[in-house]
């Protein structure tokens, strides 16, 4: 059995790759997270509630795993935070990379990590490929892009899965993200303003889980992109929401970025080039709007077993 340790465990990336490497022999689970575990899914694997940031808690709970493989999926996200509070997004995107990194390089452990379409500054005018030159524009990028770097020149085991935009259901559905914001605003009859100046590759937390999975599967070695295959703007993505889910679209209102007075600066257009993700690992192609599809399906079947 292959020990696989899954940081962030109660996110929404941690949460689906959890429950998708219960479908796979051959792997002992080892969720790491911090508070109860909001994993519906209580057997099957290990749930250690650890405080990732506090270095010698790190190090004492993967000691005591042994782990084969790391998933780091742990990270301060929250772009608009990570500007206000840059010490604590260091903290969490680059020196717990640093101390995971150095874990795999003395004990040989592979790891896969997650990272972000926004360490490129979005003026390219065309999708990115992994080699692509980053030029971050905000903090949150930034430290991403550090910490690839810390986990390159390390040169461990290793492979970096950049993605975009993610939206998924997690246990419990109380984390909000684009598709949910834009459904619940309209059904609400609120008026959101929506910005058209920014195109992204919207990603469902199951393919990226899946993207993961295959990284595992076929030895993935370096960097990877994941994303869906359209690149639309966020506008049209909020569109698209209504559409597939029968909303009323004339509460959705176009703007510029600039009109929202944002901490943190965004990049413009961040489409992914995925030539390499399909070759190397075989991964799936899916337009956004058949992953909506799928997401609205989740959604049916879970207020389903609530008024069932």
């Amino acid at each position: 059995m292959k020990k696989v340790v899954i940081t962030g465990s109660n996110g929404l990336l941690g949460q689906k790759l959890v429950k998708l490497f219960l479908t796979k022999a051959g792997y002992e689970i080892y969720a790491l997270s911090r508070g109860p575990n909001r994993l519906h899914e209580k057997n099957g694997y290990t749930y250690i509630d650890v405080d990732l940031s506090v270095s010698a808690a790190l190090e004492t709970c993967l000691s005591e795993i042994s782990p084969h493989l790391i998933i780091h999926t742990a990270a301060m996200t929250n772009v608009d935070a990570c500007e206000l509070n840059q010490a604590e997004c260091d903290k969490m995107n680059v020196e717990l990379v640093g101390h995971i990194v150095s874990f795999c390089k003395q004990h040989g452990v592979r790891l896969i990590h997650l990272s972000t379409d926004f360490i490129f500054d979005g003026k390219k005018g065309d999708i990115y490929k992994e080699e692509d030159k980053p030029n971050p524009v905000n903090h949150y990028g930034l430290s991403k892009w550090k910490s690839e770097t810390v986990i390159r020149e390390a040169g461990i085991d290793h492979a970096i899965l950049r993605t975009i935009l993610v939206y998924g259901l997690v246990d419990g559905n109380d984390r909000s993200n684009i598709v949910l914001w834009v459904k619940k605003s309209l059904e609400e009859k609120k008026h959101i303003n929506v910005v058209t100046d920014q195109l992204r590759m919207p990603t469902l937390a199951d393919d990226l889980a899946e993207a993961c999975w295959l990284a595992v599967k076929h030895e993935g070695k370096g960097v990877y992109h994941v994303s869906s295959s359209e690149l639309m703007s966020i506008y049209e993505i909020a569109l698209a929401v209504a559409d597939v889910f029968g909303l009323d679209k004339k509460y959705i209102h176009p703007v510029r970025t600039e009109a929202l007075s944002l901490p943190a600066k965004r990049p413009w257009s961040t489409g992914f080039d995925r030539n390499k993700s399909v070759n190397e690992i075989n991964l799936p192609t899916y337009s956004f709007i058949e992953r909506l599809q799928v997401f609205k399906d989740q959604l049916d079947k879970l207020e389903g077993l609530r008024t069932g």
